[in-house]
C-alpha cells in the first residue's frame, strides 16, 4: 500500500512537473519567435496620457518608473515590442478649437519623447490617419447618414491616398465605408485595432464578411485587446482575446492577422494583458493553441511590412498620376470658422479644398512609431 501511495504520489508531481515546464517551454518559445519577429502593436496612446496626466511636460515623466500608464519603458522591454503606432490623437471637443494647436503639440511630444530616450525610441515614422475629417469624408454611423457611406470627397480621398502611398486605417469606420474602400481602394487597407464582429458584436469590430474582403484585398486586421470589444462587457482574460485570433484565423487565414492592443487608449483591459510587458503571454496562448512558429510571426509583424511593401508598391505604380485638386463642395465644409479669401461674396459653392490639401492637412494627424 505505502509503495502505490508512493508512486501514485510521484506520478502527481511528475505531471505537475510536465505542465509546468510546457508552460515554459511555450514562453520561452514566444520569446525567441518574438526575438526573430519583434512585435508590431497597430495602436497605442501613450502621448494621449502625457497630456491628460502631465500637460506634456516631459520633464515630469521617468518613463523608466512612470507607473500610472500601460505603457513604460521596462515594460516594453518585456513585452518584446518591437515597433509601436502612437496615435497624435486629440478629442473631438477640440473641433473649430483649438485641434491643429493640440495635434501639433501631440506630434511633438512624440518627437520630444524620442529624443529623450533614443536608446529605446530610435526613429519615428508617419502615417497619416484621417479621424477629425470624418464627417466630411464618410458617414460616421452615430448620425443621420448623408451619403450611404463614403461621400464624393471621401472616395477622391481615397484614390489620392493610394497615390502618396499612405496606408488606409478603417479601425473607426462604419460597415458600409469598410465595404466602400475595400471595393475601391488599390492598395491594402488595415485595421489598425479592431475585433472580430461575430465574436463580440460592437460596431468597432470586423464582421465576417468583411474579413473576406480584407483577405482578398491582402489587408491586416490587428486585434484590439478592449474588453468592450473582446466580449461586449467589462470583463475579459487572456483567453478571449486569443478567440479573436483563432476567429480570424478560421475564417479568412492568418495572412491577414495582427496586434493593435490600443493600450493607454482605454480603462478597461484583459486579466493576463494588464499592460504591455503581457503581450508574450497571448503569443505562448496562440502556441498552446496550435498555431504554427510561421503563422505567429505573420501576426507579429510580417503581415503588416507585406502590407507596407504593397502600398508603397501601388504608390510606385502611380507615380504618373496628377494630384487630385478637385475642390470639395462648399456646402459640406462651411462652418463659423472658415474663410473664403480668394472667392467671390457670391459664390457659395466655390470656396473649397482639394484632396490634396485636405491630405497635407490631416498629414498632422499621424500615427508615429
Amino acid at each position: 500500500m505505502l509503495t502505490k501511495v508512493v508512486l501514485a504520489s510521484w506520478l502527481v508531481l511528475w505531471i505537475s512537473s510536465c505542465a509546468v515546464n510546457s508552460a515554459e517551454d511555450l514562453k520561452t518559445r514566444a520569446f525567441r519567435l518574438m526575438s526573430e519577429t519583434p512585435l508590431i502593436d497597430g495602436h497605442n496612446d501613450l502621448p494621449w496620457q502625457f497630456r491628460k496626466q502631465f500637460n506634456n511636460e516631459l520633464t515630469k515623466v521617468d518613463l523608466y518608473k512612470l507607473s500610472t500608464t500601460h505603457t513604460n519603458i521596462p515594460k516594453i522591454k518585456e513585452g518584446r515590442l518591437g515597433a509601436q503606432f502612437w496615435s497624435a490623437y486629440v478629442p473631438c471637443d477640440t473641433q473649430y478649437k483649438d485641434a491643429v494647436r493640440q495635434t501639433l503639440e501631440q506630434i511633438d511630444v512624440v518627437h520630444r519623447m524620442c529624443e529623450k530616450y533614443p536608446e529605446t525610441f530610435i526613429r519615428p515614422w508617419k502615417v497619416c490617419k484621417g479621424r477629425g475629417a470624418d464627417n466630411w469624408l464618410v458617414d460616421t454611423g452615430s448620425e443621420p447618414s448623408e451619403h450611404n457611406g463614403l461621400s464624393p470627397f471621401g472616395k477622391q480621398l481615397i484614390l489620392e491616398m493610394n497615390r502618396l502611398g499612405m496606408l488606409i486605417d478603417l479601425a473607426h469606420v462604419p460597415v458600409t465605408v469598410m465595404n466602400q474602400v475595400l471595393g475601391m481602394s488599390k492598395a491594402p487597407v488595415i485595421f489598425s485595432h479592431s475585433s472580430a464582429y461575430s465574436v463580440c458584436p460592437h460596431k468597432r469590430n470586423v464582421p465576417d464578411e468583411v474579413l473576406l474582403k480584407v483577405r482578398e484585398k491582402k489587408g491586416v486586421v490587428m486585434v484590439n485587446f478592449y474588453n468592450d470589444y473582446v466580449t461586449c462587457s467589462k470583463t475579459a482574460n487572456l483567453s478571449d482575446v486569443a478567440d479573436h485570433f483563432d476567429h480570424i484565423k478560421k475564417v479568412a487565414g492568418v495572412d491577414i492577422i495582427g496586434f493593435g492592443g490600443d493600450y493607454d487608449g482605454v480603462t478597461r483591459v484583459p486579466e493576463g494583458l494588464e499592460d504591455v510587458s503581457k503581450v508574450p503571454d497571448l503569443v505562448a496562448e496562440l502556441l498552446r493553441r496550435g498555431w504554427t512558429d510561421e503563422e505567429v510571426k505573420k501576426a507579429l509583424g510580417d503581415n503588416l511590412l507585406r502590407v507596407f511593401t504593397e502600398v508603397e508598391r501601388v504608390r510606385d505604380s502611380l507615380k504618373g498620376s496628377k494630384p487630385d485638386d478637385v475642390p470639395i463642395p462648399y456646402a459640406d465644409v462651411q462652418n463659423p470658422c472658415r474663410t473664403s479669401y480668394g472667392y467671390p461674396d457670391n459664390a457659395g459653392a466655390v470656396h473649397s479644398v482639394s484632396a490634396l490639401t485636405l491630405l497635407l492637412t490631416l498629414a498632422l494627424q499621424v500615427l508615429v512609431h
